[in-house]
């Protein structure tokens, strides 16, 4: 259970952006706490939804502190969302794990032109992946896509050594295999892994990203943060490719809500990025991976 603890308190800089949001960070008393990880064995004797709730709902976006729109195959949203964590555990703040798809977003472009050659069936697999998700969340509620997304990112970018594009053009993390393994060591039914390739989940999938890119505008990608929902600011990133210490991860946090929090304030960006810290990516914890540049969602590899 990946649940808050207590930690250090909001520093003058949280404090002053907070007030620019017009709102105080942490739990309000009484408040669901949406992101706290329930157990595993909870989720599998937990009451099943109505399949008809609307997941969308104002009620739902006042339960959390923070909205972290997710696709689960981009590694920069999962190093991210590890550092997220990381502050989660020291502060008090309620996390909704939400939607949004690369292959939505990019339904427009033509991927032979633009984007390398397994980015096609990467971004497809992750949308396949975020049915599942959405009918994990229908049956079990929001709080169960905590630990999937955790596990689903710890199984591949964690563990998994180089990378998942087959020959046949395919991507593995899209597959049966890979997601009924997560959900039988999480406790949840393997049922949901027949989701796969249900496009009746497209539509929700494609209202919340659409709901993201409102936050934001188009030109964004994953993750995107959405602060004191339903009224706060949003923002795509941060990309981080280095996964702080925890004293490191509250400092960045105050930086980033400073800036999120300051009136008119749009952006801070670089396009070269390193490789991130996952075994996936072959680096490290103690490496600092190659520094490639990034136009459009795609990657270059910088030159020296």
């Amino acid at each position: 259970m990946d649940a808050a603890q207590p930690g250090p308190a909001a520093g003058p800089i949280e404090e002053l952006a907070f007030e620019l949001l017009g709102q105080r960070p942490g739990i309000h008393e009484g408040r669901r706490r949406v992101g706290a990880a329930p157990e595993p064995h909870a989720l599998e004797s937990g009451s099943p939804r109505d399949s008809t709730a609307d997941s969308t709902t104002v009620d739902a976006m006042a339960d959390a502190d923070i909205h972290f729109y997710f696709d689960p195959v981009c590694p920069f949203a999962y190093m991210t969302s590890k550092w997220v964590r990381k502050v989660r555990a020291q502060r008090e703040y309620a996390v909704e794990w939400r939607f949004i798809s690369l292959r939505v977003l990019n339904a427009h472009i033509d991927y032979a032109k633009h984007f390398p050659p397994e980015y096609e069936a990467g971004h497809t697999a992750g949308l396949r992946l975020l049915r599942v998700a959405a009918s994990v969340r229908r049956e079990h509620g929001p709080d169960a896509i905590d630990p999937l997304y955790a596990a689903w990112g710890r199984r591949f970018f964690d563990e998994h050594p180089g990378g998942s594009y087959a020959a046949d053009g395919t991507d593995f993390r899209g597959t049966a295999e890979y997601v009924t393994a997560v959900l039988d060591d999480l406790g949840l039914p393997t049922h949901h892994a027949a989701a796969l390739d249900d496009t009746g989940f497209d539509e929700e999938i494609k209202a919340e990203t659409e709901e993201a890119l409102a936050l934001t505008g188009r030109d964004v990608g994953t993750p995107i943060i959405h602060f004191q929902p339903p009224n706060g600011v949003a923002f795509f990133g941060p990309v981080i490719s280095r996964l702080p210490s925890d004293e490191d991860a509250v400092r960045l946090w105050d930086h980033v809500i400073g800036l999120a929090g300051f009136p008119g304030f749009a952006e801070l960006k670089r396009s070269l990025r390193e490789k991130p810290q996952l075994r996936s990516f072959g680096v490290s914890d103690a490496e600092v991976g190659e520094q490639e540049d990034w136009h459009g969602g795609s990657r270059r590899t910088q030159k020296g």
